[in-house]
């Protein structure tokens, strides 16, 4: 059985090796009505133009149930049926997010969710560099991932991985937290930025957004728990949303 659904995307995190279907990409986004869907899985890299979605868009797509993971709001997605069908406006955005944003994953927790948005407080944007170590072995997983493709898939070139890793420190109603950024759009401004620039300049400019622009115009985080430890979350998005003002949610 297949049902329909239609989402704003809001999160597309770092692709991840699958040893059953190679690099796959767990996204999500929520209905119109404010209904949270995990989208799994997403063999991004696959996917070609009116397929190929990004933050924001409005995506169409058939799914049934997960055979594995029964969190309430994850969707096994039939990857034929996605297509974008529109975007949602800078407008809209605060009004329909604002109502979901929660105090913490805590509190997300005894909702029975598994996604939520949280307004983190007295953040800080940190960039570690990774070992030697860690990079070959990010770096192997990626080039096994991009040689398991099907009888009828493009072959991928490996992904490159990122030689550092993003995080934030912040704090939230549950406390004090430091998580590492999953964000994949986080990742490709430092790639973007390094080829523009340089990886110094990269850092600086990643530092100026997280640490100054985004805490200042307004951000929230996309935060999800793991399917087999649902008490461990993890943040998936950084996303730039003002605040509503209190006139307009007044209405």
């Amino acid at each position: 059985m297949q049902d329909a659904a239609k989402v704003a995307i809001l999160v597309k995190a770092l692709p991840q090796p699958s040893k059953t279907y190679g690099e796959t990409v767990c996204c999500a986004g929520v209905t119109a009505e404010g209904v949270w869907k995990r989208l799994f899985p997403v063999r991004f890299r696959h996917l070609k133009g009116e397929h190929s979605f990004g933050r924001w868009d409005w995506v169409s797509f058939r799914h049934g149930v997960p055979k594995s993971d029964r969190r309430a709001e994850s969707c096994h997605v039939h990857e034929e049926s996605i297509a974008i069908t529109g975007k949602l406006p800078d407008r809209d955005r605060s009004s329909l997010l604002e109502p979901l944003i929660l105090g913490s994953g805590v509190e997300a927790a005894s909702l029975g969710h598994s996604l939520a948005l949280i307004r983190p407080r007295n953040t800080r944007f940190v960039a570690r560099r990774k070992t030697t170590a860690d990079i070959e072995k990010d770096r192997a997983a990626y080039a096994r991932a991009a040689r398991q493709i099907g009888m009828f898939d493009e072959e991928l070139a490996a992904l490159d991985p990122s030689p550092f890793e993003f995080s934030f420190c912040f704090e939230d109603a549950s406390g004090k937290h430091d998580y590492r950024n999953g964000d994949w759009e986080a990742h490709a401004m430092f790639w973007n930025a390094c080829k523009r620039t340089s990886e110094a300049e990269a850092l600086r400019w990643m530092d100026g957004v997280f640490n100054d622009e985004y805490p200042r115009k307004g951000m929230v985080f996309a935060i999800g728990n793991q399917a087999k430890r649902p008490q461990t979350w993890q943040l998936l998005g950084v996303i730039r949303l003002d605040e509503a003002r209190q006139s307009a949610l007044a209405f």
